[in-house]
């Protein structure tokens, strides 16, 4: 019995050995890496089915790839960044509203904002200073003719100026003109 045992042992010791290609195992700085697949941004659903990473590169020069989509209410919102950081990001949120121009401008566009011409039937521009954790950041706010309040907001990294983030601030309006948001 104990002969048939130690036989059967080595026979799996060989089967187990005997495994793979016929050849030795590739070394570990030679090992398959499997490709990189980038999701596009728009598959996180939400308002980030209006932006697209590439578009985002050609418009601010700033790449991207990683989004993430929320909706609270009747808001939609769509953040995208670097998967390596935090910040820089570009946070985009569209609201229904009944909202008129006026009301807008008086009640909705942030206090110390300028306005934007060319944009929806009304759009504003805000810096604002750095905080903890972040550089300075600046926001664009327009309402379409489709009842829909967007704004887009890119802040700078933790060394972001606010001159930085003023000088990248007609980038964001570019952008926010590319949005076709009438669609939705």
């Amino acid at each position: 019995m104990r002969a048939r045992l130690l036989c059967l042992t080595g026979v799996g010791l060989l089967a187990v050995a005997g495994c793979g290609d016929g050849g030795e195992e590739a070394p570990p700085d030679q090992v398959r890496v499997p490709p990189v697949v980038q999701v596009p941004a728009a598959s996180a659903g939400g308002a980030c089915q209006l932006l697209d990473y590439s578009t985002i590169e050609e418009t601010t020069g700033v790449r991207f790839d990683v989004s993430a989509a929320s909706q609270h209410s009747t808001t939609q919102t769509c953040q995208v960044r670097s998967e390596a950081a935090a910040h820089p990001d570009l946070l985009l949120s569209v609201t229904t509203t009944k909202a008129n121009v006026e009301t807008f401008t008086e009640e909705m566009a942030p206090s110390g904002s300028t306005s934007v011409g060319g944009l929806g039937k009304a759009a504003y521009r805000l810096t604002r200073a750095p905080a903890k954790g972040h550089g300075a950041a600046v926001e664009i706010g327009w309402l379409t003719g489709e009842g829909r309040m967007l704004s887009l907001r890119y802040t700078l990294a933790a060394d972001g100026d606010r001159a930085t983030a003023d000088a990248f601030a007609e980038k964001l309006v570019t952008m926010a003109k590319r949005l076709d948001v009438d669609r939705l």
